[in-house]
């Protein structure tokens, strides 16, 4: 039985004509969560289940006591109860979600509070349910479009270290007893060295490669050195263009779900600040903001930042004079999000022959020069 303490438990089953022999706390379990402990197809499930309900015309309590005791996962699960307890006592949903922001962001509550103003909670969480799926579609282009060359990389250092390591010296030894050590090809003499000065320095290196991250983490982690890395990112050759795509896609996505479900343009671009994900984007929204603020459009702002591209910031023009900025803002969501597919597409199809070729010539080299003597002893044997 849920209840304050154990006084009101024993009120309670005393009601039911029922004397309790002991009541005792349940020990709270141990469990190790990492980042929310709530997935988002979890949040997506939720969130459409919780619209259904309400446009049914079940209690807004009624629906998080059955949700609560049918997610299976306990860390949701605690959270939609201490919800439920919270809107019991007086408390709006929104506020009430407000205690779980790692569940819960600030884009989810302001978008419920005003599906609770508007009497259309049911139309909100569910235009909330399919952004969050199309983000989530996003986020996972990213990181694909990202793990893949970075993946490769680490796989073809690892190869490369064990060919150093213990390849490489075992040829060596095998040369020195063929004798005539001299006589190797420039290649092979090159390639061994090579590796005799990377297993010789090879703690050193270890070392510098910690230390560039560790400095590269901390720098990241200061104001400034995150502007100057995310303008780095924003500038890349191949990166940046599909970067800049991903931020249009996310920024009109979230400002035109916020604006269609009846948020303030000042509070939307406020919360879409925050979620932009890039420093020197979030800076650019606050700057369109306090223009906004003084009275001053949008378009202008944005075309003097010059951090969208001009066709955007003409639609967004459009949108404004034609009174149908959500629209709008829709639209180019659309848009761009296919534009992420295709560049996403494109930048793997790239990548996968340039990183083949790159670690098929690196180990071909050290395959080759240490074959070469091998080849060049065979033609001795066979001339004499």
């Amino acid at each position: 039985m849920e209840a304050d303490s154990a006084e009101t438990v024993n009120n309670r089953l005393r009601q039911q004509n029922l004397n309790p022999v002991k009541v005792k706390k349940k020990p709270k379990e141990f469990n190790i969560v990492i980042g929310s402990g709530v997935e988002a197809k979890e949040l997506v499930q939720f969130t459409r289940q919780f619209a259904t309900m309400i446009d049914a015309g079940l209690p807004l309590v009624q629906c998080l006591d059955i949700l609560s005791t049918q997610t299976p996962n306990k860390v949701f699960a605690n959270a939609l109860k201490d919800i439920k307890n919270t809107v019991e006592g007086g408390s709006t949903f929104s506020d009430a979600l407000r205690k779980h922001p790692k569940i819960f962001d600030e884009l989810f509550v302001n978008l419920v509070q005003a599906g609770e103003l508007g009497g259309i909670l049911d139309t909100i969480l569910n235009r909330l349910a399919t952004y969050i799926e199309k983000n989530v579609k996003l986020t996972r282009q990213i990181k694909g479009a990202l793990t893949y060359p970075i993946a490769v990389v680490i796989i073809a250092s690892g190869v490369m270290s064990v060919l150093m390591i213990f390849v490489i010296p075992a040829f060596k030894n095998m040369f020195k007893d063929f004798g005539n050590s001299d006589a190797m090809p420039k290649l092979t003499s090159a390639v061994i060295a090579l590796s005799e000065w990377f297993v010789g320095h090879l703690i050193w290196i270890v070392v510098t490669v910690a230390a560039i991250v560790g400095v590269v983490r901390y720098v990241y982690k200061q104001p400034k050195g995150k502007r100057f890395f995310h303008q780095v990112m924003l500038s890349a050759p191949i990166f940046g263009p599909l970067l800049q795509k991903i931020a249009v896609a996310r920024f009109t996505r979230t400002l035109g779900t916020l604006l269609s479900s009846g948020v303030p343009i000042m509070d939307g671009l406020e919360v879409v600040a925050k979620t932009a994900g890039n420093v020197i984007i979030e800076e650019s929204i606050m700057y369109v903001r306090a223009k906004i603020a003084e009275g001053k459009n949008m378009v202008e702002p944005l075309a003097e930042k010059k951090v969208f591209p001009s066709m955007v910031v003409q639609m967004l023009g459009v949108g404004e004079q034609t009174g149908a900025l959500d629209t709008m803002l829709n639209k180019i969501a659309d848009f761009y999000e296919e534009e992420v597919d295709v560049a996403v597409a494109a930048l793997t199809s790239l990548l996968e022959p340039i990183m083949m070729v790159v670690i098929g010539g690196m180990v071909g080299t050290v395959m080759v020069a240490m074959y070469l003597p091998i080849f060049s002893l065979a033609g001795a044997i066979k001339a004499e």
